[in-house]
């Protein structure tokens, strides 16, 4: 059955999905990323003042660099002050929260300006970086208000003395002795206390609010505390005194006009102080300021496989397990921008993983994957050898030099055209030959006496094989087939399966490549032992010297660098030049590059190599949980709609693709279903799709048909598509977000599909059901009674450009 519908249901086209059922999307004109409604949006959609500005602010604090925890707070604030202001200015200001000087320096600020103007683009970039310090004498005055109002007193306990009469969270605190003092006592002594006459420590001043408070915040906090002789990086010596976060940040805040304070849950306990301070000076005391701001707090991001505590990185930094903040293997966003992770990267990421008040522990895999996936439509192509293998081609003519013109990007003619010159003298990957009588099952690239093409070039055929004095193979002897130049197979030949890529040996260029990989090897960095330490990864990076490049790779690597040296703005970044190897992964130009030595980062190979016996028991559960209730039956009436429920369509992606030995229509895909092993799918598309198309491209499989023989290869699930008439377009996609094992399912029924379709009844079904799918003139897919098909995780429905077509 499998096989008879082949023909009809592998003419698919290529999806753009994502239509939300739920929730429109916004698409910020800056920061280029659609960004999903969330609860702050509402929160703002709802606001008592709608026709006034949405302003917002980012606040980190200059004692260390941004890493991918703030990624997040950067793109919710940045997205949604383009949500909001449709007249397209600029309210969200970036705002050093510098009230602490014996931890901060001009050198942090100056990286978290340079991080965050990468990440969000220069031309959304505020044209003013703000800083608390700046505001220091306006909320001295507040404090002094507070004072003059009886809301606030110096009291001179210790840090250990205060402790003990704070309370617990379940009995009340005990009011200090000194909460008492004389107005003009705390004024006097706050005063000396500005002009340094008491030592550091030995007094404080506290918010005056109730100690028998159920919220330890409002127990009397310390609102500013001594530090003699501290310099400051803006203020010089100015002050002896300094505010506390939690009363400096509401009253800059409130100055600088911000409507909507963004935060982490971990400030929600502190959101009651944040308006006890604003509150009480404007009602108690009289102040008058440009807002009244909202804190309202969302979750951070938490990635497993790394750590972004700041006291953490500072560890790693200062005690050298990593060569600075900019470490390719640090998730600062130093670190990722010199690997070569692109700003778009780490905002798709940002979007796809919402804002919420809900905790969650995210997968690195899961940034992994939307690089490879921006990284896929915006890196060139080029041929790298990392471990070179040279190869005589025995019957081409030493003198002569050809060249290929191949596309920069296959898939994207504006990125133009190379050069690759091509000659008597290759090399080829290492790898990419198997020294020996048996080689591994599947492998089908070059073995002594067979054939392997070069990729956009000719075929070749290895002769003999040269050793050196340890039998290790240094030099292969081979003839090529003039016939096949550019891809061409000559009539009545089979197609030769095994594709390499090359370099010509004397126009390739000598580079390094940085392999990076994890910095951490557990996926909660000490679990185990206590000491995150413990679980660094020794194999993180090797770096790898001699490889060889195709000439095009340092002309451009030449003009960029010079690009780097002659910017003015500081815009241009090394890592901006990033090139797919082909079989090999993503790289970046990285920053150690000259012209003398060009480097290269690995930003992520072309798919995840961390997927593990954890990942695989967790798919392998959910393809359990898929089955439940499916048992068979008889097909549950005659309704094409009540057939849905016994078929199981999953959002798939295509790991790999290859031409079928025998037959020019079919290519054999690997296709991962979110199972413990890939499946083998069989498909009609080598007329309508190339290998390099297919590969990491998101389908909708059917997963629970009887495994069939394909000209003698056993396919184990069928890819879905649409056809307009007769027209073929491309593979029919999930939803955008999806992953491999998401379940498919139509709206108002349920998921129950067999276990395996094998029975006459069930084949009888599947057939129905093929034939009532379509799109509508919406684009939604949808089954015979008009039923949507969506993801059952997200409920995003399944939508097609091509509206009116057929599903096949």
């Amino acid at each position: 059955m499998q096989a008879s519908l082949a023909s009809r249901l592998l003419r698919l086209v290529t999806l753009s999905l994502s239509l939300s059922l739920a929730l429109p999307l916004t698409v910020p004109s800056k920061t280029g990323v659609q960004y999903p409604q969330n609860f702050i949006s509402k929160i703002i959609a709802e606001r008592t003042d709608p026709n006034g500005p949405v302003t917002m602010r980012f606040p980190p604090e200059p004692n260390g660099f941004l890493h991918l925890g703030h990624a997040k707070s950067i793109c919710v604030n940045f997205g949604l002050n383009e949500q909001f202001n449709e007249d397209n200015v600029m309210r969200t200001n970036v705002r050093m929260d510098d009230t602490n000087p014996l931890k901060e320096s001009p050198f942090y600020v100056d990286s978290i300006t340079k991080d965050t103007r990468w990440l969000i683009g220069k031309d959304a970039f505020p044209s003013k970086i703000m800083s608390t310090s700046s505001y220091f004498d306006e909320i001295y005055g507040c404090a002094v208000s507070l004072i003059e109002n009886s809301l606030a007193f110096v009291d001179d306990l210790s840090p250990d003395e205060m402790r003990e009469l704070r309370g617990t969270l379940t009995s009340p605190g005990q009011n200090s002795p000194n909460r008492d003092r004389p107005v003009e006592d705390s004024l006097r002594l706050f005063q000396e206390m500005t002009k340094g006459e008491h030592p550091t420590g030995s007094l404080t001043l506290r918010a005056k609010i109730d100690m028998s408070s159920p919220n330890l915040n409002l127990r009397d906090p310390v609102i500013y505390r001594i530090l003699v002789g501290a310099t400051h990086h803006n203020t010089g010596d100015k002050w002896n005194v300094y505010p506390m976060y939690d009363f400096s940040h509401p009253i800059s805040d409130a100055i600088e006009g911000i409507t909507h304070s963004l935060c982490t849950l971990e400030f929600e306990d502190h959101r009651v102080l944040y308006d006890w301070v604003l509150d009480s000076l404007a009602q108690k005391c009289g102040k008058e300021f440009p807002s009244r701001p909202r804190q309202i707090e969302f979750s951070r991001l938490n990635l497993k496989y790394t750590v972004l505590s700041k006291r953490k990185l500072i560890q790693l930094v200062e005690q050298n397990h990593v060569e600075g903040w900019d470490d390719p293997r640090l998730p600062t966003l130093s670190g990722v921008r010199r690997r070569g992770f692109q700003p778009l990267a780490l905002k798709t990421f940002c979007s796809r993983i919402g804002v919420s008040k809900t905790d969650s522990n995210i997968d690195f895999a899961e940034l992994e994957n939307v690089a490879r996936e921006t990284m896929d439509k915006t890196a060139r192509r080029a041929f790298v050898v990392t471990s070179p293998l040279k190869v005589t081609i025995t019957n081409y003519d030493s003198q002569n030099k050809e060249e290929f013109i191949i596309p920069r990007h296959p898939k994207d003619e504006s990125f133009g055209e190379r050069t690759v010159p091509f000659g008597k003298e290759i090399y080829i990957e290492e790898s990419d030959f198997f020294d020996g009588e048996n080689p591994p099952k599947g492998f089908k690239r070059l073995v002594a006496g067979g054939k392997v093409r070069l990729r956009n070039a000719y075929v070749i055929t290895c002769e003999e094989v040269v050793r050196d004095e340890n039998n290790k193979p240094i030099e292969l002897l081979c003839t090529y087939d003039d016939r096949t130049g550019n891809g061409v197979t000559p009539e009545g030949e089979k197609r030769v399966q095994g594709i390499v890529q090359w370099v010509e040996a004397t126009t390739s260029v000598s580079c390094d490549v940085a392999q990076y990989d994890r910095l951490f090897k557990a996926e909660a960095p000490g679990s185990s032992t206590g000491d995150f330490l413990d679980d660094i990864n020794p194999d993180s990076v090797s770096i790898i010297s001699g490889a060889r490049c195709e000439p095009s790779v340092e002309a451009d690597c030449l003009q960029h660098l010079e690009t780097v040296e002659e910017s003015q703005d500081a815009d241009v970044y090394h890592g901006d030049l990033h090139y797919q190897f082909e079989r090999q992964g993503y790289y970046a130009l990285d920053s150690s590059s000259s012209r003398e030595k060009l480097v290269f980062n690995r930003v992520v190979t072309l798919r995840d190599t961390w997927g593990g016996e954890a990942a695989g028991k967790v798919a392998k559960e959910g393809g359990k949980e898929r089955r439940r209730g499916g048992g068979g039956g008889g097909g549950g009436g005659d309704e094409v709609a009540k057939d849905v429920e016994r078929v199981s369509f999953v959002a798939a992606q295509v790991k790999s693709a290859e031409q079928h030995a025998d037959a020019e229509a079919l290519l054999i895909c690997k296709v991962d279903v979110g199972e413990e092993e890939e499946r083998t799918v069989v498909a009609g598309l080598a007329a309508h799709m190339t290998v390099e198309e297919l590969q990491g491209k998101m389908a909708i499989c059917v997963a629970n048909l009887k495994p069939s023989k394909m000209r003698g290869v056993e396919s184990q699930g069928m890819l879905l598509g649409v056809e307009d008439g007769e027209n073929f377009g491309g593979l029919l996609e999930p939803p955008q977000g999806a992953k491999p094992g998401d379940v498919m399912k139509f709206e108002g029924f349920e998921v129950k599909p067999d276990a395996m379709m094998k029975s006459k009844g069930a084949v009888k079904c599947f057939e129905r059901v093929v034939e009532g799918l379509k799109i509508n003139d919406k684009g939604v897919a949808e089954c015979g009674d008009g039923a949507a098909m969506v993801n059952a995780e997200n409920g995003l429905a399944v939508t097609s450009s091509v509206v009116g077509g057929n599903v096949k």
